[in-house]
């Protein structure tokens, strides 16, 4: 696996910390520093390339999302933070995931191999496994639904359906997960996956046709596109 270097960005030294100890599980990950906000990290990106940034977005004097708009080449970026509503955002600047705290191993881990999947250059087959605890591609996810943690493979879930407190996660067979739409988002590739309604995110990969202001899935499901979203759902098909 391709060895990454890194730079750990928040203003909470517990944060830096856990963050600092979870890289020192994966071998291809090196921290070249520790930075209490954003200006430190302006320093080393001006003095040295970086390939992965973990960003905190609550920082002092300049959040995380200004500093990511504020840079004209950007390393990969993973978000990690404890507020979800910034996910949108986050997503519209391309970070490779948005972390919300606090998060576990294995959730970091497959933010990582996202990050690594977008630096490597050669062959999947001709990588070498960061750990033997955690799949090397991110087609899985845990959910927890009915007391039970599921493991579901990201490609059959056709669509996620906002529920009050809870969302429908539409697979082979419906789960309720006690979480709302925009967090759940967060742990979606977003090559795939995108919101086209306040209440809808759909599978993009199970796109079967455009009727008017309906979203047609391959199963004849259909879903109304709101308007605020018609533009973005047009835009992703060349339209």
């Amino acid at each position: 696996m391709q060895n990454l270097t890194c730079i750990i960005a928040d203003d909470e030294p517990i944060a830096r910390q856990l963050i600092a100890s979870y890289i020192k599980e994966i071998p291809s990950l090196t921290v070249v520093a520790e930075c209490k906000n954003a200006f430190e990290v302006l320093e080393i990106l001006q003095k040295q390339s970086v390939d992965l940034l973990f960003l905190d977005i609550n920082m002092p004097k300049l959040s995380g999302l200004s500093l990511l708009k504020s840079l004209q080449q950007r390393p990969e970026v993973i978000i990690t933070t404890a507020y979800p509503e910034y996910a949108i955002e986050g997503f519209e600047l391309s970070v490779t995931d948005y972390l919300l705290k606090p998060f576990s191993l294995e959730r970091f881990l497959q933010a990582v191999l996202k990050a690594q999947k977008n630096k490597r250059s050669v062959p999947l087959d001709q990588q070498s496994i960061v750990t033997p605890t955690v799949s090397e591609t991110t087609e899985t996810i845990f959910i927890k639904s009915d007391k039970k943690l599921v493991r579901l493979e990201v490609n059959s879930i056709l669509y996620i359906e906002a529920y009050g407190n809870y969302i429908k996660v539409h697979a082979e067979i419906m789960h309720l997960v006690a979480e709302t739409l925009t967090v759940f988002l967060t742990k979606l590739p977003s090559s795939t996956f995108m919101r086209i309604h306040k209440s809808y995110v759909v599978n993009f990969d199970k796109l079967q046709l455009i009727d008017g202001n309906q979203y047609v899935l391959q199963n004849q499901v259909k879903l109304p596109i709101g308007k605020s979203y018609r533009s973005s759902v047009l835009a992703r098909i060349d339209i």
